[in-house]
Parts: C-alpha cells; structure tokens; sequence
C-alpha cells in the first residue's frame, strides 16, 4: 500500500512533453549563445558541443590554464574556480565584475549565452596581443 502511494506521489520528469521541450529550447539557446562567444574570441565555435573541450576552451577564452579544468571538476573548489573564470571572462568582453561573478561564476551557462547574444566585442589579455 506504502509503494503505491509513493509512486503516485512521486513525478516522472521523463514522461512531461512540456518541461522536456522546455530543457531541449534552453539547451539550444546555451549551445548557440556558448557558440558565439566562442566565435567572437576567435576559437572554433563547434568547441560549444565538445564535453569538457568546451570547458577548456573557456578556460582559454577567459586566459586561464588548462589544468584548471581539474580544479573544476572537484566539488566545492569548483565554485570559486568559476567564480574567478567569470570574472575574467566578463573583464575580456567589458563586463562587470558583478556580472562576472554572480552571472558568468555562478550561473555560467546563462551568462556565457548573454556574452554570446550581445553586441560585445573581445579584448584579448594583454599576454595574448604580444604573442599575436
């Protein structure tokens, strides 16, 4: 009796049409918006699609080291590893540091995506320009 209260209670997110069209629109709205801001820091675009590639190549986009990618991984350390990423992210493409930490750090899907949308240009570190 106790099992067929908890299966009545309990939802099935895989059988809801509604929420799973929901997630694959904000998927495409990510991977698009991830793909742009990729493109306008001149890396490969398809790099949005590529598991952990793309985190890589944010990394590169926000000149950080690729070994960060191991730091990101482990929980709690993560979070301010992003948080930092952010913030370096936002300051090549003239954003607040605000935004970089709370939009980019925390919620980095939908902050790369707004970069990727908006009119923003990328300015390279300044290591970046003397190696060019």
């Amino acid at each position: 009796m106790f099992h067929q209260l908890f299966a009545q209670a309990s939802t099935n997110t895989q059988d809801n049409p509604v929420l799973n069209a929901l997630t694959l629109v904000f998927a495409v709205f990510v991977i698009i918006g991830l793909w742009k801001m990729f493109t306008k820091a001149g890396r490969p675009g398809w790099a949005a699609i590529i598991p952990f590639y793309n985190t890589y190549t944010t990394l590169k986009v926000g000149s950080k080291p690729g070994w960060w990618l191991i730091l990101l991984i482990i929980p709690i350390v993560n979070i301010y590893f992003s948080v930092v990423l952010g913030i370096a992210i936002a300051k090549r493409f003239d954003r607040s540091t605000f935004f970089g930490a709370v939009i980019c750090g925390l919620f980095g899907s939908v902050g790369y995506a707004i970069i990727g949308y908006s009119g923003d240009t990328y300015n390279p570190a300044e290591e970046e320009q003397e190696d060019a």
